[in-house]
């Protein structure tokens, strides 16, 4: 019992530091790219987080499985995400001017490794709880609790840091924070249980061979419409990382606002959404069991309709209830999609494919979803948001964008709730070998239902 309470602390620590990364600049890189003239360009910052999702998870967790072990895996990516980003700092500092080319390059290579790390962190946490007897479901929300809190600590970090004409969350620094945090997860993923790889021989098709068994999931008509769903929600993932700063802060702009605490703190504002997530995540294993996934992933879609709507008409003065209540839905919204998703599909694979599986989810939400998602806003944002229009017009055509994807959130809920069906209910009680009892594993890995789950 006492190994298993020393084994979840660890587990804290890793997601606390692994979030920590993302939070110092996830929310705050688009206010300072607009402070540098290239406010038309964030939707491709953020965009890039999508695009190498769609393959370097997948590539990374299929090192992880067959060759490589996943908390080495994890440190080695930590290290070169790291160093990139130092690099994407220095840049900044040196240069007279900051150039969209030579940053752009420099930060992609860092989120290209990076954005694997998320997989790889869940599946080094999920081997050590099943090796430790722990059931997933009720101990690793939990554990990633900790991870929103890091993710907290460093918005509030780059929010509060620096002088007040100069706060980290509108310079290069934010970049430098998230680099020193990388080398530290790097040293630290070194210290976790030791993940097993699959030793066996290399045989069959080019597909096995290659590790990419976590493909034929999609032969499963139910998991197909899932990982489809999870692509369409995945499209709002990174809007409003990448536009409610540059948003709330823009209402300095607007005298009655000028002096408005949330217009001068943004980070520290949207950093409620973080807090939400910490309470929210507790409440996943508790409404899996009550109302499965379905249920769940529908609390998330129309809480996203919520977070865009509640933008839409909110302000940082007598509106900015609104904005607080937009914060506390993105708890429901983030989680309820995200980690739940994430522990569905632990839950309908094999562990030998468990990175696989991890990557293949990622590619569809942070990878396809996302960077559909996120060029599309850049192009409703730039559309509606024109630098030479009036405050008062520039103002509206926020108001216009925002109800544009609370509408977008709307339609991917009614579609969901009638074409996904899924009636097991995860009470959190079964393990891998229950799963496993209840199923059989084809020659491709993916595990087969002996029972019907429509």
């Amino acid at each position: 019992m006492k190994s298993q309470k020393t084994l979840k602390v660890r587990l804290a620590a890793l997601n606390f530091l692994e979030f920590a990364v993302w939070g110092s600049y996830l929310t705050s890189l688009g206010n300072f790219l607009f402070k540098n003239g290239l406010g038309d360009q964030i939707g491709w910052f953020y965009a890039m987080q999508g695009i190498v999702s769609l393959f370097m998870p997948s590539v990374i967790g299929i090192i992880a499985d067959r060759w490589v072990q996943a908390q080495r895996m994890l440190s080695l990516c930590h290290l070169i995400a790291g160093l990139f980003m130092f690099a994407a700092g220095f840049y900044c500092m040196s240069a007279p001017s900051v150039g969209f080319a030579p940053l752009f390059i420099l930060y992609s290579i860092s989120v290209a490794f990076f954005m694997p790390t998320i997989g790889l962190n869940n599946s080094v946490a999920f081997n050590a709880l099943t090796k430790a007897g722990l059931d997933t479901v009720k101990a690793f929300p939990p554990i990633r609790t900790f991870g929103t809190i890091g993710f907290i600590c460093a918005m509030l970090f780059v929010n509060f840091a620096g002088p007040e004409d100069a706060k980290f969350q509108t310079t290069y620094m934010q970049l430098v924070v998230s680099g020193a945090i990388s080398m530290v997860m790097m040293v630290y993923a070194l210290t976790m249980p030791a993940c097993p790889v699959n030793t066996a021989p290399a045989s069959g098709s080019v597909v096995d061979r290659l590790g990419l068994n976590a493909f034929s999931l999609l032969k499963q008509k139910k998991m197909a419409v899932f990982f489809i769903f999870s692509m369409m929600l995945g499209v709002s993932l990174q809007i409003t990382n990448g536009y409610a700063n540059p948003y709330i802060t823009f209402f300095k702009e607007i005298p009655q606002y000028a002096d408005a605490w949330a217009a001068r703190n943004a980070n520290a504002l949207i950093s409620l959404s973080q807090i939400s997530e910490t309470l929210c995540i507790l409440l996943i294993p508790f409404c899996l069991k009550r109302f499965g996934i379905k249920g769940v992933m529908l609390m998330s879609m129309f809480a996203w309709v919520m977070r865009f709507g509640f933008f839409s008409i909110g302000n940082p003065g007598d509106g900015l209830w609104l904005m607080v209540l937009s914060c506390i839905v993105y708890g429901i919204a983030f989680d309820f999609f995200n980690v739940s998703g994430g522990l569905y599909v632990d839950k309908e694979t094999h562990p030998s494919m468990r990175s696989s599986a991890q990557g293949l989810f990622m590619i569809m939400t942070n990878g396809f979803g996302a960077t559909i998602g996120t060029l599309c806003a850049m192009a409703v944002v730039n559309h509606n948001v024109v630098a030479s229009d009036s405050v008062e017009v520039q103002l509206n055509g926020w108001r216009v964008s925002w109800a544009i994807f609370a509408a977008y959130a709307l339609v991917v809920a009614l579609l969901f709730w009638v074409i996904f069906h899924d009636d097991r209910r995860d009470d959190g009680a079964a393990s891998i070998k229950e799963i496993k009892e209840d199923t059989s594993v084809d020659g491709a890995g993916f595990i087969e239902e002996k029972g019907s789950l429509s």
